[in-house]
């Protein structure tokens, strides 16, 4: 190959050289706005209730004590049955009081006879006195001796009431129906009728009362929303309640709201309220600690926003992320206390139509530019 070709080969190869390495205008990058899942809010009504702890209490409890004394012939119960109301559970030996009832009848028959020999004479007289037989003195007499009669024939009365109440208090009855607990003494045992130990005790279990405890913060806050009309409520009708029981399962029964106390405790800023159930199984016992749902009200223009969408700042204040008009991110603050459901209830921050970020939060921040999706389907389009 000659010279010249040499050189006009590398020439060749320089210029296709030179040509490839022109540089090329790349495609401007496209900027696509991020899908996220939202959940719009809407206006409902929503049942607002409050959980409380509470206690069981027994409707009625009644210690049962002797009204007389004297040695316990017989128990006529069985330890932990029912009993009824007036069902006799202990007899005292009788014998003293059967006597006291006799005298106070011989006594009454003897007033009787008296007053039947004074009046006679009574009678007797005042027809002498009109033909002037006796004197003034003497009628008077026998006036006073008739109505002195008549006195002792009521004190005798009064005397055999007496001993006959003291017969019927020999048999100590039960005052209220209900279970009866274990007798304290025993056949032959002497008993007063000042004593303070109770034989036994009959408690009533059905109804049974459950008392709850709330904050006078809550209570007051409840009142206010009430008078506002923030929350309705039917005042004719009683309030239901829902118990809860130890080991978390829901009673079978509910109750209904009986009262609230008037006066706040000073030691731990609270109020009593007290419900009523129907405890026909027995499961409810004085004492059982349980958790009572309460309806407090209703609210017709409840904004709910998932608790999956909120969040807490630094300094402790809910906030939750929007997709505003111009279709990008907005924190909102809001004012929510309460819970219902997987929800929270929103007083301020929120309002209907708004559009709540619920998927994709990891991957936005204020500012940007987002595609509100229904939040089913943002994360096939996300991820």
């Amino acid at each position: 190959m000659s010279r010249f070709s040499i050189i006009f080969s590398a020439l060749a190869v320089s210029v296709a050289l030179s040509g490839c390495g022109e540089p090329q205008q790349s495609a401007a990058p496209t900027t696509q706005a991020m899908p996220v899942g939202v959940v719009t809010m809407k206006e409902q009504t929503v049942t607002l209730t409050k959980e409380l702890p509470g206690r069981i209490a027994a409707s009625q409890i009644a210690e049962i004590r002797p009204q007389v004394s004297g040695i316990i012939q017989s128990r006529l119960f069985v330890e932990g049955s029912e009993v009824k109301a007036g069902q006799t559970l202990y007899q005292i030996d009788p014998a003293t009081f059967e006597a006291n009832v006799a005298s106070a009848e011989a006594a009454v028959a003897k007033a009787h006879a008296s007053i039947a020999s004074k009046n006679a004479k009574n009678t007797r007289y005042t027809e002498l006195l009109k033909i002037n037989a006796v004197s003034q003195q003497d009628f008077d007499e026998a006036a006073a001796s008739f109505k002195e009669a008549q006195a002792d024939l009521l004190t005798a009365k009064a005397q055999l009431k007496t001993a006959q109440i003291n017969l019927n208090y020999s048999k100590v009855s039960a005052p209220i129906n209900g279970q009866i607990s274990k007798s304290s003494v025993t056949v032959g045992a002497l008993v007063g009728a000042n004593q303070t130990t109770p034989l036994a005790t009959v408690t009533q279990l059905d109804p049974i009362y459950v008392d709850l405890v709330q904050s006078s913060s809550e209570l007051l806050a409840l009142k206010l929303a009430l008078k506002s009309g923030a929350i309705s409520s039917d005042e004719s009708v009683q309030t239901e309640v829902e118990l809860k029981l130890e080991n978390g399962s829901v009673y079978s029964h509910k109750g209904t709201l009986q009262f609230s106390e008037v006066t706040v405790e000073p030691g731990t800023g609270s109020v009593t309220l007290r419900a009523q159930f129907a405890n026909p199984e027995k499961l409810l016992l004085p004492g059982m600690y349980v958790r009572a749902v309460i309806v407090e009200g209703v609210k017709t223009d409840a904004i709910l926003a998932p608790q999956r969408g909120v969040s807490h700042n630094n300094k402790g204040q809910a906030t939750t992320m929007v997709v505003n008009k111009d279709g990008k991110v907005e924190t909102r603050i809001l004012q929510a206390e309460r819970t219902i459901g997987a929800n929270w209830l929103v007083e301020k921050g929120l309002s209907h139509g708004d559009q709540v970020i619920i998927e994709g939060l990891q991957k936005i921040h204020p500012g940007a530019s987002v595609q509100a999706v229904p939040a089913e389907s943002a994360t096939a389009k996300a991820y």
